[in-house]
């Protein structure tokens, strides 16, 4: 019989994120059918996350915690997620594809003498033994794999499941001994950008995308890049939404040529790109051919600004085409926007 374990950080300001709830709720539904139970271990600073997940169903809780553990660093991570894995004796681990758990993915699988899978996009149950999801070639083919090897050690996908909700309570925490590796680096503080110029925001309800189209000459002649970022950082502000790029509008900057300057290649999407989930999209000045739509897989819902009626768009690639001019239609929904905040 197969032992589970859901394994994840906490973070002092947010002790589980969505992804980690998600990953939960996966960790959850594959244990209900293989016909087993699941354990939660966590690490970080303070146990306390634990009773944010009380009632999930878990068997058994876990934690490894002291303020060595409390900051993102590969050699304490590690140490970590492979004291909670060798304590529980799980043959599944399963953890949230975050920046930390990704990091320490393969290095946990090989300290314990198992194998490693990552981008899992669903777990699902055949003949008997566990299998997943897992996409290749940027979302073109989805193929379905398991193994023999154990532990088997993965790392899902955010955006695949809802996320675990439930009554918050009081966990019996089991705590697990691990000594703090020596380290090298200390963190000292953290420094982020306003939230006005946060333009990259995963848990958006809406991804707003911008095309090289922007930049180009419009119906009067003028290139009119300064009115373009006016109106998207306004839009940005207003909205909440995160910021996406076509690869061809990323690469301006590269060839010389007048570009948006708060661009980078973190905001590319597409096949090149990062394939963000938000619950809609809507794109600007793209051209919606197969390498930029890839980008869109996991969109629930996506619309589409453009002045051109027979662009890729309008070829069964968006759920509404507006052809109309974007600098026209985002300076009225800026408008609209602001006077809704303002009422």
């Amino acid at each position: 019989m197969e032992t589970i374990l859901f394994l994840s950080p906490t973070e002092a300001e947010s002790p589980l994120s969505k992804s980690a709830l998600e990953a939960l709720a996966t960790t959850k539904q594959l244990a209900g059918s293989l016909g087993t139970t699941f354990s939660v271990g966590l690490w970080g600073e303070d146990p306390k996350a634990a009773d944010g997940i009380a009632s999930c169903g878990a068997a058994k809780f876990l934690a490894v915690t002291g303020v060595e553990f409390a900051q993102p660093r590969y050699a304490t991570d590690a140490a970590a997620a492979e004291a909670l894995a060798r304590v529980s004796g799980a043959t599944i681990i399963i953890g949230p594809a975050g920046s930390r758990w990704n990091r320490i993915l393969a290095g946990v699988a090989h300290r314990l003498g198992g194998r490693a899978d990552s981008h899992v996009t669903g777990l699902s149950v055949s003949d008997g033994s566990p299998a997943i999801a897992r996409w290749y070639y940027r979302q073109r083919m989805e193929g379905i794999l398991s193994r023999t090897q154990r532990p088997w050690v993965l790392a899902v996908e955010n955006g695949i499941a809802p996320a675990w909700q439930g009554a918050p309570g009081s966990a019996s925490v089991e705590a697990v001994a691990c000594t703090p590796p020596a380290v090298r680096s200390k963190v000292t503080g953290i420094e982020s950008p306003a939230a006005d110029q946060q333009t990259i925001r995963p848990d958006a309800d809406l991804l707003f995308v911008t095309g090289a189209g922007w930049t180009k000459k419009q119906p009067d002649g003028q290139v009119k890049t300064a009115d373009a970022e006016k109106l998207i950082l306004g839009f940005l502000r207003l909205s909440r939404a995160s910021l996406g790029s076509s690869k061809s509008l990323v690469d301006l900057s590269g060839e010389g040529q007048a570009t948006l300057t708060f661009l980078t290649h973190m905001n590319q999407i597409g096949q090149t790109g990062s394939t963000p989930r938000h619950a809609k999209g809507l794109s600007t000045c793209c051209h919606g051919e197969e390498p930029h739509t890839v980008g869109w897989r996991f969109i629930g819902e996506r619309r589409a600004i453009s002045l051109d009626a027979n662009c890729g768009w309008s070829r069964g690639k968006a759920d509404i085409l507006y052809v109309a001019d974007a600098f026209a239609v985002m300076e009225k929904v800026n408008a609209l926007l602001a006077q809704k905040a303002g009422g």
